[in-house]
């Protein structure tokens, strides 16, 4: 089998790879990742080392459709697997419009691209986010019958490019399946995020820095577990639907906080509070019973032992992410007027 992955430079996207072709040993994957600022080819250094014969890079723009149908033509792929995208909210409220252009417009152009040379599957990674956000409080959870209520530029982003995946398989019949993943968390993740932004701060003796609602809450997933559930979505999953890739494994900001200064044994006064960026959605939990009672999938990786595991790897890889952090970060707390 023949994948184009996109954004597999990135973290989910590396993880995605190196897991695909360690497991399936037949298959060869290529990798379509225009190396935007959370890019990185040094995530898949083992996979060229080992997987050479049976893995290609591609830089490209997959809002670029001459690159996209080069890709296509020169690599003949079956299966499409779309991690490209923009993903940080933070930066989608500084700058909304690249969000749009590549989380929408990059993605119906995959699309198109794909319907014209033909795929056997057309494989969409999308999150948890583009169901809006519920009260602390509440007994709901999100199914995949949810409506999409996104309450930021970047879950709108990502809703829309949803909803155009649904479109070009009503219309076209293109075999699609989408996956709404809850926040993941692992190795070679880009120390802009928070497990590895509190990480690294306190790992610089920087004080770490919460919003003022610390006790918004998340749900987490192990990276390594989201690829296997999107392998048997791949697989075994049916043709239009949409599936939640959720743990239960809810988590507050302030407690991820404690979990990290716990884990470098570091004093807890290290935290300090900012003010929250404009919609910050308060929580977000999955009802994932759909993918565990159809396919079989259940979480393998713990919370606490996945954390520390985590945090350990940014003790011991440091040169991987010091230069990461001066690349394009985020002011928080430094946001655009209403009126712009």
């Amino acid at each position: 089998m023949r994948l184009l992955v996109t954004g597999g430079a990135g973290f989910i996207g590396s993880h995605f790879v190196r897991y695909w072709l360690t497991n399936h040993t037949q298959d060869f994957a290529v990798n379509f990742d225009l190396l935007t600022y959370a890019g990185n080819p040094q995530n898949l250094t083992d996979v060229v080392e080992k997987f050479g014969d049976r893995y290609v890079f591609v830089q490209g723009d997959i809002a670029d459709t001459s690159s996209v149908e080069t890709a296509f033509t020169v690599h003949k792929p079956e299966i499409v697997v779309n991690f490209a995208a923009e993903s940080h909210n933070s930066w989608a409220i500084i700058d909304p419009g690249r969000f749009f252009r590549t989380n929408v417009l990059g993605t119906q152009t995959l699309l198109e691209v794909a319907r014209r040379k033909g795929v056997e599957r057309f494989q969409h990674v999308s999150t948890c986010e583009v169901y809006g956000d519920l009260p602390l409080d509440s007994g709901e959870t999100f199914t995949e019958q949810s409506p999409c209520r996104p309450r930021t530029p970047y879950n709108a982003s990502k809703a829309g490019a949803d909803h155009a995946v649904q479109a070009y398989h009503y219309t076209f019949n293109i075999p699609t399946v989408i996956s709404r993943c809850s926040n993941n968390y692992g190795t070679f993740q880009f120390p802009e995020k928070v497990i590895p932004l509190f990480t690294t701060k306190a790992l610089d003796g920087q004080p770490l820095p919460l919003y003022k609602h610390s006790q918004n809450r998340r749900e987490w997933v192990n990276v390594l577990d989201h690829c296997r559930a999107i392998d048997l979505m791949i697989h075994q999953g049916r043709i239009g639907e949409i599936y939640n890739v959720g743990t239960g494994a809810e988590k507050t900001v302030e407690e991820i906080a404690d979990s990290v200064l716990n884990v470098l044994d570091l004093p807890q006064n290290m935290k300090t509070y900012v003010p929250d960026r404009p919609s910050h959605d308060r929580r977000y939990l999955l009802d994932s019973s759909k993918i565990r009672t159809e396919l079989g999938w259940k979480p393998l990786v713990d919370f606490t032992e996945g954390l520390r595991e985590t945090v350990q790897w940014y003790v011991e890889n440091r040169q991987w992410w010091q230069a990461l952090k001066e690349r394009d970060a985020v002011q928080e707390g430094n946001w655009p007027s209403q009126k712009g």
